[in-house]
């Protein structure tokens, strides 16, 4: 089996808003979203489909193909409109990602001939993106930034041990990394809210639990968490998994970029990809 992508890129405007409460709670639980007049995004939408390869085309299908199929139907149905107000389905489910991302994956799986669509992720921007991938339940990803100094130094080691594995990472003040954490969770979107959880407690719980903790922080010697361990970006994404798993029943993985060439995930145990 193969697997390949293509990226469809729309603009929409939409308003989180339940029309049957007030203005007090719908902006308790939407926050700014739910501003009457709308709001709007860029989207990216990438669609990884599957297939056999054709031997005599050396292709599984023609990403242009693709990209005909479904930036048709998204010109057609989604870009340049006010969801609420001009998509029948929109009118009466709110337009968050992870509902956007299901209508897309219902809409479009059915339109694509020789192959099958695996997986559609539809970012709303650099911080937030939602996906769904075949029967499981839609993901939804929120992306942080926090900065942090390490060594990397294990106590099971030898100095000399440890200068060959971990080189100049092994610095005896340590060094510094612009991190970037991405919390996924996994469900289904609330009928009501449209929903998978509450962006606003998922990042208070974020803030309180990792940021305020580890941001501007010497993991080694500033952090409890830390304490004993080397805290490598493969430890440092079960730290945190372990930190946040009590308070996020619905959490899938963990991402930690360490640079942009180096990136750690943590499922938890029992999860499969």
């Amino acid at each position: 089996m193969l697997y390949l992508s293509r990226r469809v890129d729309f603009s929409s405007m939409h308003s989180y808003r339940n029309p049957k409460w007030s203005d007090e709670r719908n902006q308790e639980v939407f926050g700014l979203c739910s501003n009457p007049s709308g709001h709007g995004h860029d989207y990216q939408l990438e669609v990884m489909v599957k297939g056999a390869l054709n031997e005599a085309s050396g292709v599984v299908v023609n990403t242009v193909d693709i990209k005909k199929i479904v930036g048709g139907f998204v010109d057609q149905e989604l870009d340049g409109k006010f969801l609420n107000k001009e998509h029948p389905h929109f009118m009466t489910k709110i337009p968050t990602t992870e509902n956007l991302v299901t209508y897309l994956w219902d809409a479009i799986s059915p339109k694509l001939q020789n192959c099958e669509l695996h997986r559609l992720r539809l970012h709303e921007n650099p911080f937030l993106y939602a996906e769904k991938e075949e029967e499981k339940m839609v993901r939804l990803t929120r992306k942080y930034h926090f900065s942090a100094a390490h060594r990397l130094h294990s106590d099971q080691l030898s100095d000399e041990e440890n200068i060959r594995l971990f080189g100049k990472c092994n610095n005896p003040y340590g060094h510094g990394h612009n991190y970037y954490l991405e919390v996924t969770v996994e469900g289904i979107p609330d009928p009501v809210t449209g929903m998978i959880t509450d962006l606003s407690y998922l990042d208070e719980i974020v803030d309180s639990v990792v940021l305020n903790k580890f941001d501007h922080k010497h993991l080694n010697l500033d952090t409890s968490e830390f304490e004993g361990l080397n805290p490598t970006s493969e430890v440092a994404a079960k730290v945190m998994y372990d930190m946040l798993s009590p308070y996020l029943p619905n959490l899938y993985k963990i991402g930690l970029w360490e640079t942009e060439k180096n990136y750690f995930e943590y499922m938890g145990p029992g999860v499969s990809a």
